[in-house]
């Protein structure tokens, strides 16, 4: 009767990890306060402080311009310079980032020998912090001392008789077209180990029976590539291309520390102008209102981002 009894007698109080309404709270608590705390709050300010006359000087919020702030920007002529080279070179780390994370994403599907190291050395530039990799590219990069300079001039393609021309170096941050080159290579180089890891995991998720009937159709590799793989893997493609948008477009730190705009405005791109303006320049207003213009091209790609991961997930 008593086992009867303890059997038939009230249900144990759930714990928390039986609660699942109090449990997600509790593990979405501090993602919400991070996102509350070092977003929110800062992109609030930013937008009292675009509609406002502070400056470094002075930094309280003591009347509000409206859109005088917005409307100066949009006068200067390095505004537009700064938005078209952020859109230009975007674009063009995104068009060397489809090529590369797809060929590196096949190529890393396919058994072959030193597999570990390869992926490896892939993933180090992810690693790598930005200064320290900066580091390296400057010394790469240098007008006097790079060490591809040298290899150039060993292989006869730089001095006299040289396929170049008779100068000794390239001065890659020194000459526009050359230095817009350096900023893309170095971006590409930061954003290819998280594109190729987003690409291998669709690659590696095609059923291997798709390749298996190509094989014996008798497809060659670059009618397999065109015909299935490109094809599948356009969905979570478009995924890494824009979230590594988000990342090139709103980066600064390759740009000030490789060519700090220059030559000229040449390399000038939209966040190290707003960071010039609002900082180095004193104009603590003006530089937030510049900064904020890049808010409807971030907002577009996250959305957009967003919704084709939900979109592949889905299918």
């Amino acid at each position: 009767m008593n086992e009867e009894a303890g059997a038939s007698g009230p249900p144990a109080r759930a714990g928390l990890a039986d609660d699942e309404r109090r449990l997600g709270w509790l593990m979405l608590g501090p993602a919400l306060l991070y996102i509350g705390g070092f977003v929110g709050v800062p992109f609030v300010l930013a937008v009292l402080l675009s509609f406002s006359d502070a400056t470094v000087g002075d930094p309280h919020i003591h009347r509000l311009v409206g859109l005088v702030n917005y409307r100066r920007a949009i006068a200067q002529p390095q505004f537009w310079t700064a938005l078209g080279n952020s859109l230009w070179i975007t674009f063009l780390t995104l068009l060397a980032l489809a090529v590369l994370a797809t060929a590196l994403s096949e190529l890393l599907a396919r058994p072959f020998r030193l597999k570990r190291l390869v992926q490896t050395l892939i993933i180090l530039p992810w690693a790598m912090p930005v200064s320290l990799a900066a580091v390296a590219w400057l010394w790469l990069l240098d007008s006097t001392f790079s060490p591809l300079d040298w290899l150039f001039r060993r292989i006869h393609l730089l001095g006299p008789g040289g396929w170049f021309g008779p100068g000794l170096h390239f001065y890659y941050l020194g000459r526009t077209g050359l230095a817009i080159a350096s900023i893309v290579t170095v971006n590409v180089w930061r954003m290819l180990p998280l594109a190729t890891l987003i690409v291998l995991a669709g690659r590696m998720s095609i059923p291997r029976e798709l390749f298996d009937q190509a094989q014996i159709d008798g497809a060659g590799f670059f009618r397999v590539l065109l015909r299935i793989s490109i094809p599948a893997l356009m969905p979570v493609l478009t995924v890494a291309l824009l979230f590594a948008a988000l990342m090139v477009f709103g980066d600064m730190a390759t740009v000030a520390l490789l060519t700090r705009g220059g030559p000229g405005t040449a390399t000038q791109v939209l966040p190290y102008w707003a960071f010039l303006q609002g900082i180095n320049g004193g104009d603590l207003s003006g530089g937030a209102a510049v900064a904020l213009f890049m808010l409807p091209v971030l907002a577009g790609v996250a959305i957009a981002a967003l919704r084709l991961a939900y979109r592949s997930q889905q299918s």
